[in-house]
């Protein structure tokens, strides 16, 4: 497909593509602006979807008065239009060009604990939600509403949040009509229906709402409605996706906070209330911009806690630099504790020579041995791995690898927005680089320096791929404009199997993660190897996840949805393990066994006993040993007795 701006025919090359969002697909111009283009009815992505087909028509005729009408003087922390794209006979408007930011992270991903854990203050946040702040007040000024405002539509670069998505503001006659369902004002919606569904038009007070949100979720790492609810009584049980419309939040005692977030008493009272107030009690108005500006966080010398409060609310007193090996039973459990941090727990894993991993503390990076292998501040654009002695380090273009003895080595690498491209397994590394997939040689033979040691496994696109590798074979993925391609690779030899067809959710993907097994009965090429893949996109107004299987020759051997926050084994992509054959999913219930059956992926047996062990956020790692729960300041080892 191509487009005209100013005259001038623009060509929409998926190697030029910045990201697929659900309703448009957006590309660099390469003069420091991006082009969004609407999907239409007849892009791949609504293949099948009649509802999302007659949407994206009323989107795009919705758009031909309301981006010509567009207001000016918005602030410029708002991405608005710049100028208009049309089609070829220069009537019809297709998308425009704005502003590009780049290197930008969604907010989203500042109310994720492993942000937390990988260097993202607390301190660092609430100067960006005060800037936000700033632009939302801005932005009414002007007597516009944001709308449908999430924390997809907020992009944080530099410490600056901008706001985009500008084309679904709502101003003069043109109403927003899409909603998120963790932002939406239930002010808003019809308390008969079993969810949040938008049936009022937005107003200020809806943005301030909204606004709210991301302050609890940036600064807590849990929203408003987040936990689990369990009432006394199981007939007063209330779905996860009615809590909002009967103001049941994190502050009732009937519902669990979630163990993976921060406690909220690290907030200060006026803070909370404020919270309270707008979540249970429903106040509206403008949010206090004085509580974000008087935050004063600091870290507590001895448990580590970021607080801002006069003293810390969870520390009992001195907590030792590091606990290790600390036996105990818990029913039919064996529970080891084998690490204990005031720092943070960057990466693990298990292989032929046990537990390995990378550890912060006290401005230091620390393997499992006691080796400082660099100082210093984690930052939360670092990924993390870990590869026998090797410690793999990457942010931005940039891997570096520190070995035992030997000289760092740096090495190109692509990155999927600000995520550096690269994985390990026991026997190599490999790397996204210049639109080709690449491994290491055998151990002995050579590193991943662009010299003899590298193997070229097969052509990717540039900038879009992301991919996980396994013990015997990766398996990875790139969507650009109206090109989705999914391919599998065998660990060892060159080429890429790129015919996988891999069912994508609707919508616009936020988030992927994939873990592997092989069935320790089969030949060592029988294709029964397993890509256990998760995926999570905003859906019609809600995160919806799903996990595909994946075989080692690349059939897709089962899929399975679940909802976000839901309480299965699907509510999070974190802390998953697979393992002869089957998936060990982490809850704040327990460990969950999942395996698949005749094509479906069944909940095979529950471990309640693993209940005060693990959370949702916790990494899991199978070894001899048993099963490792690697959680921010922990490592404990399971063994059922």
């Amino acid at each position: 497909m191509d487009v005209y701006l100013g005259g001038k025919r623009i060509r929409l090359d998926p190697r030029a593509s910045l990201g697929k969002g659900g309703e448009a697909d957006v590309f660099d111009l390469g003069d420091g602006r991006a082009l969004k283009v609407w999907k239409t009815p007849d892009h791949p992505d609504y293949a099948g979807q009649d509802a999302e087909q007659r949407a994206a028509e009323g989107r795009i005729e919705q758009h031909q008065d309301k981006l010509r009408a567009f207001p000016g003087g918005l602030p410029d922390a708002v991405i608005a239009p710049l100028e208009l794209a049309t089609d070829r006979r220069r009537r019809r408007v297709v998308g425009y060009a704005m502003r590009l930011v780049r290197g930008a992270e969604p907010l989203l991903r500042y109310g994720e604990p492993a942000m937390r854990h990988g260097g993202l203050s607390a301190a660092a946040i609430a100067p960006v939600l005060a800037g936000l702040h700033r632009t939302v007040e801005a932005i009414h000024r002007r007597g516009v509403v944001i709308g449908d405002f999430n924390d997809l539509n907020v992009l944080v670069a530099a410490g600056e949040a901008f706001v985009i998505d500008a084309d679904s503001f709502q101003f003069g006659p043109f109403l927003c009509q899409m909603f998120t369902e963790r932002f939406v004002d239930p002010l808003l919606c019809d308390p008969s229906l079993p969810r949040p569904a938008l049936v009022r038009p937005y107003s200020q007070d809806s943005d301030w709402y909204a606004f709210a949100v991301m302050v609890m979720q940036s600064l807590l790492c849990v929203g408003p409605h987040g936990g689990v609810h369990r009432p006394r009584s199981a007939a007063a049980r209330v779905p996860q996706c009615a809590r909002p419309l009967r103001r049941i939040t994190v502050f009732d005692p009937e519902v669990r906070y979630p163990r993976p977030a921060i406690p909220y008493r690290v907030l200060p009272d006026d803070l909370l209330q404020a919270l309270y107030r707008i979540f249970v009690e429903d106040q509206r108005g403008v949010f206090p911009r004085r509580l974000l500006q008087e935050l004063a966080f600091t870290r507590c010398p001895s448990c580590g806690v970021e607080h801002a409060r006069p003293a810390c609310p969870t520390c009992a007193g001195a907590a030792p630099a590091a606990v290790r090996e600390t036996v105990a039973v818990h029913g039919e459990l064996l529970v080891t504790q084998v690490l204990r941090t005031r720092g943070a727990v960057l990466a693990a894993s298990v292989g032929a020579s046990g537990l390995r991993y990378l550890v912060h503390e006290d401005g230091r990076f620390r393997r499992e041995d006691g080796a400082v292998v660099m100082s210093g501040a984690p930052h939360p654009a670092m990924r993390f791995a870990v590869q026998g002695d090797a410690t793999l380090i990457g942010r931005g273009g940039e891997l570096v690898v520190l070995s035992p003895g030997a000289a760092p080595e740096r090495l190109p690498v692509d990155c999927v927005g600000a995520r550096p491209m690269f994985d390990v397994n026991a026997r190599h590394r490999y790397v996204a680089r210049g639109g080709q997939l690449l491994r290491s040689g055998a151990p002995g033979a050579g590193v991943l320096s662009g010299e003899a040691g590298e193997v070229p496994i097969g052509d990717v696109l540039a900038g879009q791929t992301v991919f996980w590798a396994g013990p015997r074979f990766g398996l990875g993925f790139y969507r650009a404009g109206d090109v989705s391609i999914a391919f599998v690779f065998d660990a060892e030899r060159p080429g890429l199997k790129d015919t996988v067809k891999l069912p994508f959710p609707g919508g616009k993907l936020t988030a992927a993660t994939c873990v592997f097994d092989a069935d320790p009965g089969s030949p060592p090429r029988g294709g029964r190897g397993r890509a256990w893949l998760f995926l999570a996109a905003e859906q019609a107004g809600r995160v919806v996840h799903r996990c595909v299987v994946v075989r080692e020759d690349g059939a897709v051997e089962a899929t399975a949805d679940g909802e976000a926050e839901g309480g299965s084994w699907l509510g999070a992509l974190t802390g998953k393990c697979a393992a002869s054959g089957f998936l060990l999913s982490a809850t704040d219930a327990g460990v969950v066994r999942v395996e698949v059956r005749g094509g479906a992926l069944v909940e095979a047996r529950r471990f309640p006993g693993t209940e005060p062990f693990v959370t949702q956020a916790s990494r899991l790692l199978v070894g001899p040993e048993g099963l490792f729960v690697v959680d921010a300041r922990a490592i404990t080892l399971l063994r059922i007795s």
